[in-house]
């Protein structure tokens, strides 16, 4: 039987509520299948831990975490909980940081079209990848420190080779088994740094010569998935521009309740919805799980590509079919369904 350690970062506001619903849907599912196995066993990390313990990614944490064989993290991060220079604390950033997850996985699909604020073309829809670089771009410099009492501040984006060939080289990968178009989303026209990750972008796209590839500025990217999501299939981009992206993408499908990802290495790989821990709504009991859940599917695919594979598209195939009945929403999507209603009607339709 294949067995398969989960680690389970719960971690605030609203994190282990959707986790917790994640994880029901995933002993459901694994029920269902033949020789496979997985185990569950949650750790401390986030604000909480932070104002517990005063670290919130202990160093033996991360260390623990190289142990599993996939993490799974619901939310972190507290608005009133900071650094002393102003910013949040972003464990699940460190995370990636430190275990190298550089790929940035973001899938965009609309399960119903009441859920977005489009009009929907007949025969259309909305299904694509964003592939977001998790390592590097405007985030690079986020830990330098500042000169004190200066009067202004900066941040470096920083592109490298082996950064841009390998997210580039991930996306083309991923094309390969959809509709075999990629997009790079850029800002070649003023920033050199942009300039050498389309270089380098067009250097790989060499290796794909079946696949259509397209270079928009990422100014005009926020106007297209407005105007025309549905043309796209899988788009690549640097770090902060996937973080806004993503942002608008999810809003075209229902919201970051409805937007999972999966933040994957060479070797290790991390699953988490792609929204926050939403402190104003914690403990209500009515947190949207699907984007959790979806992640969870990601995590089973990424695990085994045969029983996993499969243990995946029962969970995605059991989300859409519970998304049909347009009483089944959250109050994010305009419904009134809490988040145990939303977890045990996509468990019945497993």
């Amino acid at each position: 039987m294949a067995h398969y350690n989960i680690a389970v970062l719960p971690g605030d506001g609203i994190g282990p509520e959707v986790t917790e619903a994640t994880c029901q849907v995933l002993k459901a599912t694994v029920d269902k299948l033949d020789d496979f196995d997985l185990a569950f066993e949650t750790l401390s990390v986030g604000a909480g831990e932070y104002l517990k313990n005063g670290d919130p990614l202990p160093e033996s944490t991360v260390e623990k975490l190289k142990t599993y064989d996939a993490i799974l993290l619901g939310a972190m991060g507290l608005p009133d909980v900071r650094w002393p220079n102003g910013v949040e604390m972003t464990p699940q950033v460190d995370i990636r940081e430190k275990l190298d997850l550089y790929q940035g996985v973001r899938p965009i699909k609309l399960y119903n079209e009441i859920h977005s604020p489009l009009r929907i073309p007949q025969g259309k829809d909305i299904d694509f990848v964003l592939m977001r670089e998790n390592c590097e771009g405007l985030f690079s410099a986020r830990l330098a420190k500042r000169e004190e009492n200066s009067d202004f501040a900066t941040d470096t984006m920083k592109i490298t080779r082996k950064g841009a060939e390998r997210i580039c080289r991930a996306t083309f990968e991923i094309a390969k088994n959809r509709r075999k178009k990629v997009a790079l989303i850029d800002k070649a026209n003023v920033l050199q740094s942009m300039a050498f990750f389309r270089g380098v972008f067009d250097e790989v796209a060499q290796e794909y010569p079946d696949i259509e590839t397209e270079r928009i500025y990422v100014d005009a990217m926020a106007l297209f998935l407005v105007q025309d999501p549905f043309r796209f299939d899988v788009m690549v981009t640097e770090n902060m521009f996937g973080d806004i992206l993503s942002d608008q993408a999810a809003g075209l499908v229902g919201g970051m309740g409805m937007a999972p990802s999966a933040d994957i290495g060479d070797k290790y790989a991390v699953f988490q919805p792609s929204h926050g821990s939403a402190p104003t709504i914690a403990g209500k009991g009515i947190a949207n799980p699907i984007a959790t859940i979806l992640s969870g599917a990601l995590m089973l695919r990424w695990l085994d590509k045969d029983v996993g594979e499969r243990g995946a598209q029962r969970i995605e195939s059991a989300v859409s079919q519970t998304l049909q009945d347009t009483e089944n929403r959250t109050v994010d999507l305009g419904g009134s369904r809490s988040t145990s209603e939303m977890t045990n009607a996509i468990i019945a339709n497993l």
